[in-house]
């Protein structure tokens, strides 16, 4: 793995607040970054990474111009590198576009997908990572301690439960005792599940939360515009489902 991080560009303002952010994250971590244009005029890479480079003191860039279907050639070109980052235009699933999703969905590393209403120049002052309790993605935790204590802010690990299946259907309320008996189950498995990383990363502040949500609603709420939100890809449909309602950049980790 060469360090450093690519992002996609496709001459749409999306993808020029992703490169903006791609190049911050650069910076902060002292890597080179690379702006891949995928079947269009070569000249278009150049002028981002001109303008990343005004913007940007200290930034090493370089731009590449790839001819192909753009998943493939994105793919291709962050096999190797750090992080991948594109932009998103909205928060729908349309708005996500096919490219955003599949590259989330099939890349070989870490993908951020940036809203286009992102302020790029501002780094996230919160961190929040979705784990499942009783099945970590360790890769997904990993990205989220490192990228807390990249940007000293606290890490937020939210755990989203949902009541027995066998209680959703009943038609009264489980009483409020029993639910708390199971709710304190949950807040345990969770505490469980982060001492490993606690112990690894010391000097992160983590604030562990359990919520009765979906965890895509439960992630975004808590993520707001200004944080970042990581999950991890095998979380399957709450990936997908944080990238389309979220307000902020979202890592989504393979494991």
């Amino acid at each position: 793995m060469e360090r450093e991080i690519i992002t996609g560009v496709d001459g749409s303002a999306p993808s020029r607040t992703a490169a903006e952010w791609a190049a911050g994250e650069a910076v902060l971590r002292g890597v080179p970054v690379r702006v891949v244009h995928v079947t269009c005029a070569e000249a278009a890479a150049d002028d981002v990474v001109a303008e990343l480079l005004d913007r940007h003191p200290g930034l090493t860039a370089r731009g590449e111009t790839l001819t192909g279907p753009p998943v493939a050639a994105l793919r291709t070109a962050s096999a190797r590198g750090e992080l991948l980052v594109v932009g998103v235009r909205g928060r729908s699933p349309v708005a996500v576009g096919a490219t955003a999703a599949a590259l989330a969905a099939t890349a070989d590393g870490p993908v951020v997908l940036v809203p286009c209403t992102t302020d790029p120049a501002r780094r996230p002052d919160r961190v929040v990572v979705g784990v499942d309790a009783r099945d970590p993605a360790v890769d997904a935790l990993d990205f989220a301690f490192r990228a807390a204590r990249r940007y000293r802010t606290v890490l937020h690990a939210l755990h989203a439960w949902r009541l027995p299946s066998n209680r959703v259907c009943l038609p009264w309320p489980v009483p409020e005792a029993t639910r708390a008996t199971w709710e304190d189950y949950e807040v345990q498995l969770l505490s469980d599940a982060l001492r490993p990383w606690r112990e690894k990363y010391p000097d992160v502040e983590v604030l562990e939360d359990v919520v009765l949500l979906p965890a895509a609603e439960g992630l975004a709420h808590a993520a707001g515009e200004t944080g970042l939100a990581v999950v991890g890809r095998r979380s399957g449909t709450t990936a997908l489902a944080l990238v389309w309602h979220a307000r902020c950049p979202v890592a989504v980790v393979p494991s």
